[in-house]
């Protein structure tokens, strides 16, 4: 009742690409193409793997929920973002912003505890190889990505519902070019230390968590490899985990920077910036990371495209 003389916010305005006006439909271009690279790159990886009954092991099976989860991430976002670029009044409804938010945040989570079964993955493969077809059979696997995705379900459910249970009037300016928590906690009328602490906590531990149990199959998986006689041996062992190691690098430094640093050091342009990044750069990134430099992988689309010619 305090706030009933004040305008009920409907929708908000981004003003993620505002400062760079000039360089809008540039950015559209670049974006764009980047966008298209990434859906085909995650569509080939996706198609390779169902197709070739070579590549039907766990960890396939985990990167292909893996581009499956990145094509869906960039979707919520990359679409929206390049109408914007175009467009003279960047806006999204209330219900949009917050469907928005939800499947961001459902993804982005789902990726971090994916990230934590490949890493479990790995440590099987390395530290029991006799036993790997056995522990890693095809119920572990399912049963781990539906984990991954149960437990984003749920972290993106609550903090959604305690960011858009918040009073919004009045201001409706996010200095974003999408629906992250940050932008519209800013712009909420209010909100309590109980609501900020708790989607603090839940960040953290979407973060801390999946990058806990990668480190302690990390510290075993290393611990093993030392242990093997030859040098070729420890680098081949090595290099099957090279790339799940680059890609969690790469996925915790810019989550880190975003959703760990203390408030004082909040910047609006540094945050759309990154975010920039992680929803665009990166997703291409892991594709070329885990398959197009690949071997295996590679000889693998060899045949599948050999056998999709010649079927005429």
């Amino acid at each position: 009742m305090e706030w009933v003389n004040e305008t009920l916010v409907r929708e908000f305005v981004f003003l993620g690409f505002s400062s760079l006006a000039g360089l809008q439909q540039l950015l559209f271009v670049v974006f764009l193409l980047v966008y298209m690279f990434t859906l085909g790159t995650n569509a080939v990886i996706i198609s390779t793997i169902v197709l070739e009954r070579a590549l039907h092991t766990p960890m396939y099976f985990f990167l292909a929920g893996l581009s499956c989860s990145e094509t869906c991430y960039t979707f919520v976002i990359v679409p929206k973002m390049l109408v914007d670029l175009l467009a003279q009044k960047k806006t999204i409804s209330f219900l949009g912003c917050s469907i928005q938010m939800f499947s961001f945040l459902f993804l982005g989570c789902s990726h971090s505890f994916l990230l934590a079964a490949m890493g479990y993955d790995r440590y099987v493969a390395i530290c029991n190889p006799l036993w790997y077809t056995v522990i890693m059979g095809h119920g572990m696997c399912v049963g781990l990505v539906a984990v991954a995705y149960l437990c984003g379900f749920t972290i993106a459910e609550i903090i959604t519902s305690l960011v858009f249970h918040l009073p919004f009037h009045s201001s409706n300016q996010l200095h974003h070019f999408f629906c992250d928590i940050s932008p519209v906690l800013k712009v909420a009328s209010h909100h309590t230390h109980f609501s900020q602490f708790v989607i603090i906590m839940l960040c953290a531990l979407v973060l801390v968590i999946p990058l806990l149990l990668i480190l302690v199959s990390y510290i075993h998986i290393i611990s093993a490899i030392l242990q093997f006689p030859s040098t070729l041996g420890r680098y081949k062992a090595f290099s099957t985990c090279a790339s799940h190691l680059i890609i969690v690098i790469v996925h915790y430094d810019c989550a880190s920077f975003i959703y760990l640093r203390p408030k004082s050091n909040y910047s609006s342009s540094q945050d759309a910036l990154i975010s920039v990044s992680y929803t665009i750069l990166t997703p291409l990134f892991n594709p070329m990371v885990y398959s197009l430099r690949n071997k295996e992988f590679k000889s693998a689309l060899q045949r599948v495209v050999g056998r999709t010619i010649s079927l005429p």
